[in-house]
Order: C-alpha cells, then sequence, then structure tokens
C-alpha cells in the first residue's frame, strides 16, 4: 500500500515458503515481484506454481527466460499451457520466425510469418515484422513497402520504428533507404541524418528474437494503454524490458506507468538509468518533464528541459519542451520565446511536419500572455502551412469568437474543423459554442450534449452545456450541467460555475 512493491514481493516470497501449501500468497507474490520488476524472485515463484495456474505474465517471463537463453524451441511450451489466463500460442508464429531467421533460413522464416491469421492478435504488427526479417538479409528493396507501412501503424512508437528501420537499411548498405524511412520523424531527426551519413546506426536495430519479442510485447502495451480496457499493463512492459533492456522507449513506458501508480522517484531513476546517448533521449526526457509536472515538481522540470535545450546538440524538440514547461509554470512570454526559438531551428533545418505544431504552441502562449495579434499570426501561419488541420481552425476560430472578430468566418473555421475531426470532442464543443453566440441556442444545445457525451469530464463542455440550457429556460438541466463541469473544473471555470450555481447565469458569469 505504500508503494514498495519490491520489499512487499519479498515478504510474500517468503510467507510462501512457509505456507507451501497456500498458492493464492504464492501467485500474489509472483504478481507482486513482476511488478517490481525482480525477475530472479519472480522466476524462482513462476516455476513453483502449476503452469495452468500461472497469470499471463508470468507465462510470458517464462517463455522470455527460455529465449534469452537461447532456447526458443522451449518458450513455446509455455505459451500453448492450458488455464485461465487466455491462450498465447498466438504468439507462436512470431517465434517460430525469427528462431528460424536468426538458424539463417530466411524462406523458413517468412513462411512462419504467413502462418499468422488475418484475425490474430499479432497480425497489425506482421508487417514491420516482416520488414525487419528482410532486412536482416539485406533485402532493402523488398523491404521498402513493407518498412513504409510500418511506420505508417506504428503509433506512439513510431520514433522507434523508424530508427530500427534506418539501421536495418543502413547495414543492408542502403543509406538512401535509411534517410528515406527518418523523414519527417521529427524528435532526433536531425541527429539520425548525420548518424546515417557517417554510415553509423542508433543502437536501434530490432534484428533478433530477443529484440523483436520485447518489441512486440511493448507494443501490445501501448494498445491496452491507448484502448484503456484494462489496469495498466506494468507486468507486461516489465517482461518487454526484462527481454530487451537495451530499448530505452519500453523503459520510457514503465516509467510513465510505474509513476501513476504513485511511484515517482522510482520513476525518475529508472529513466536517469538510460545513458544519455541513446537514440530516443528525447522520449526519456518527455517521460521525465510529464511525470514530474504531473509531481508538481517544475522546478526539476524546469532545471531538465534547459538544461536540454542549452546543450550544443539541441534540436527544435528541446526548446519546445522548455516551452511547455514554462507554460505549465504559468511563465507564457517566456514560453512564446521558447517556441519561436523551437520554430527558427525547425525552418532551418528544414523540419516542415513539425511547424505548423509548433506554431499553435506559440500562439496559445502568445494568447495566454495576452498578445492576441501575435497569436493570430502564428494561427494564420500554421494555416498557411497546414489548411486542413482542425486544431489550427479550430484555436483560430474559438479565439475569433471569443473576441467578437469575424463570427462568420469564424463558425465556417470551426464547423470545418468539426468536419475534418468528428470524434474530438473539444471541437465539437467550440462548434456548439459557436452556435450559441451566434443565437442558434436548440441547435447549440443539441451539439453540447454530442461533446459532453463523447467526453463528459470536460469541465468546459459542461459548462458551455449549463449556459445554453439556462438561456433556452431549462434551469434544472442546466444546474445539472454546471454541477457536471464543477467536478473536474479549476481556477476561473471552477469560480465561475460555483456563481451561475448561486445565484444563476449573468453577464459577469457567463463563459467567455
Amino acid at each position: 500500500m505504500s508503494g514498495d512493491h519490491a520489499r512487499a514481493a519479498q515478504l510474500l516470497a517468503s510467507l510462501a515458503q512457509t505456507e507451501p501449501g497456500q498458492a493464492d500468497i504464492a501467485k500474489k507474490a509472483l504478481s507482486e515481484a513482476i511488478g517490481a520488476g525482480q525477475m530472479d524472485l519472480a522466476l524462482g515463484l513462476a516455476r513453483s506454481i502449476p503452469a495452468s495456474n500461472l497469470p499471463t505474465e508470468a507465462r510470458l517471463l517464462l517463455a522470455a527466460e527460455e529465449i534469452r537463453r537461447g532456447h526458443p524451441e522451449r518458450a513455446q511450451p509455455w505459451l500453448a499451457a492450458n488455464g485461465s489466463s487466455g491462450d498465447l500460442t498466438f504468439l507462436a508464429p512470431l517465434i517460430t520466425a525469427w528462431a528460424a531467421a536468426d538458424a539463417d533460413k530466411p524462406d523458413q522464416a517468412l513462411a512462419a510469418l504467413d502462418q499468422i491469421p488475418t484475425g490474430s492478435l499479432l497480425a497489425p504488427i506482421s508487417v514491420e515484422e516482416r520488414a525487419f526479417i528482410l532486412l536482416k538479409f539485406r533485402r532493402a528493396a523488398d523491404a521498402e513497402a513493407y518498412a513504409r507501412r510500418a511506420v505508417g501503424s506504428a503509433g506512439a512508437r513510431e520514433r522507434r520504428v523508424r530508427l530500427a528501420l534506418a539501421d536495418g537499411f543502413l547495414a543492408a548498405g542502403d543509406k538512401a533507404r535509411a534517410l528515406m524511412i527518418i523523414d519527417g520523424m521529427g524528435a532526433g531527426e536531425v541527429a539520425a541524418r548525420q548518424r546515417i551519413m557517417a554510415g553509423r546506426s542508433s543502437g536501434e536495430a530490432i534484428d533478433n528474437l530477443p529484440k523483436a519479442f520485447g518489441e512486440v510485447l511493448t507494443a501490445f502495451s501501448a494498445d491496452l494503454i491507448r484502448l484503456q480496457r484494462s489496469q495498466p499493463p506494468i507486468g507486461l512492459v516489465q517482461v518487454a524490458r526484462y527481454i530487451e533492456p537495451q530499448n530505452a522507449g519500453t523503459t520510457a513506458l514503465l516509467a510513465l506507468l510505474i509513476a501513476g501508480q504513485g511511484r515517482t522517484d522510482e520513476a525518475l531513476a529508472l529513466l536517469r538509468s538510460v545513458p544519455t546517448n541513446t537514440a530516443l533521449i528525447a522520449e526519456v526526457r518527455d517521460a521525465q518533464i510529464r511525470i514530474l509536472t504531473d509531481a508538481k515538481r517544475l522546478n526539476e522540470a524546469y532545471q531538465v528541459a534547459a538544461a536540454a535545450a542549452s546543450a550544443p546538440s539541441a534540436e527544435s524538440t528541446d526548446y519546445s519542451r522548455l516551452g511547455d514547461v514554462l507554460q505549465a509554470m504559468k511563465r507564457p512570454a517566456q514560453a512564446a520565446d521558447a517556441y519561436g526559438h523551437a520554430i527558427q531551428m525547425a525552418q532551418a533545418q528544414n523540419l516542415k511536419s513539425e511547424l505548423w505544431s509548433l506554431l499553435l504552441l506559440r500562439a496559445n502562449a502568445l494568447e495566454d500572455a495576452n498578445r492576441w495579434p501575435e497569436a493570430k499570426a502564428s494561427l494564420q501561419q500554421g494555416l498557411a502551412l497546414a489548411p486542413d488541420q482542425p486544431l489550427l481552425l479550430n484555436f483560430l476560430g474559438y479565439a475569433q469568437l471569443e473576441r467578437g472578430e469575424n463570427l462568420d468566418s469564424a463558425e465556417a473555421m470551426i464547423r470545418k474543423a468539426s468536419e475534418l475531426a468528428p470524434d474530438d470532442a473539444s471541437i465539437t464543443d467550440s462548434l456548439g459554442w459557436a452556435q450559441f453566440k451566434r443565437g442558434k441556442v436548440a441547435q447549440a444545445i443539441a451539439t453540447l450534449q454530442q461533446a459532453a457525451e463523447k467526453d463528459g469530464d470536460q469541465a468546459e463542455i459542461q459548462e458551455h452545456l449549463g449556459d445554453a440550457l439556462y438561456k433556452s429556460g431549462r434551469r434544472y438541466e442546466a444546474r445539472f450541467a454546471w454541477n457536471a463541469a464543477l467536478i473536474t473544473a479549476e481556477d476561473e471555470i471552477a469560480a465561475r460555475v460555483k456563481a451561475k450555481l448561486a445565484s444563476g447565469l449573468t453577464p459577469a458569469n457567463a463563459a467567455p
């Protein structure tokens, strides 16, 4: 309960030894040991429990241990073990394919990948596995189409996948394709390009079974987090890190998960263990900043961000990260300067893919600093680069709406943003608020209710809905919406909502 999971695992393991008939105690000890990264302890406990009673993470750990020892054939039985924790045999083709590849049997390796059923959990990642195996055998031209598809479907792992593919192309003697695959990567792109031109790898290659198995487990963990359909998969990520401890992306993900459990210092120590010369150092610093910011340790976050931005190797993302910290510290003018520096670097390095988002961030900081004309110019510059970017359209449209500027144009921008991003609750809210501001109250209520259905936790959405309901005479429903807003509201929104609940909607407490 106090967060010392390593000590808890040791105590439970000792108890399990004195009570060998109590399987539940051993399973609890095993779960704590895996969650705490105490893998030697976990392996000993796992071998004392019948395979049919082992949880998923324990079976994966035992399979990972056999793979680490160079015995992939011994890993398969742990996947096939019958039990209540589910069928893991869908991973068998991955192990078979990479075992064949490591044995220098490319045809068998690719044939094993062909055995992955369309509906398998492994199917979405099979494209990148095929690219990596083809690159292992220096078949760069054959791998290119698969590599491009892998980047497009990598999600949160995109940077790691790009670097791994670039290393594969470089090892295959194809610098041109290595440069192609990192084009538009963002953070670390400049350093990656310099390494490739010098013929040096990033160290992120996925070229053997342990690396591939660890990456797949990390990919599954990232998907579980994105879907938010289960508890944070800390055990799964611990197993992924056990089999491939050098993967900085896995370490950063693990740190974020354990920080979410309140294990902040443990998470930060984990990130400090990553070598600063890793190609994924940007992900590590991003994780540090997020953890420190969530813990309200903003001075420490500033020290990390400022040190990275002042380093000789600093890139635009380092200044962007510094801007994020300064924004969190309520120093918007300095944040705008940091974002401005990031924009200059991105322009100088021809990183076009980053520019619109940096211009958006700078506009937000400038608006917070009460420098609206400059913010507006930044947004217009962003739209010139990305005219169909819904975030830019929504920001500029909503900001003009608040100020009573160009109302027809503002509503049209927000409507276009909503059409481009129909599932974005914030943009739907903006459209509803635009309708309300234009006197279309009935339409506004319907639209704001849609926004609330998409994300009922946003205080701003609930406040807007309450204002619209009150204006239409539906006072009871308005109070319900305002009370819902108060659950998550902070600062100015909370003060306005409390005033409305006390005395109703007035010009003084109306949402802007």
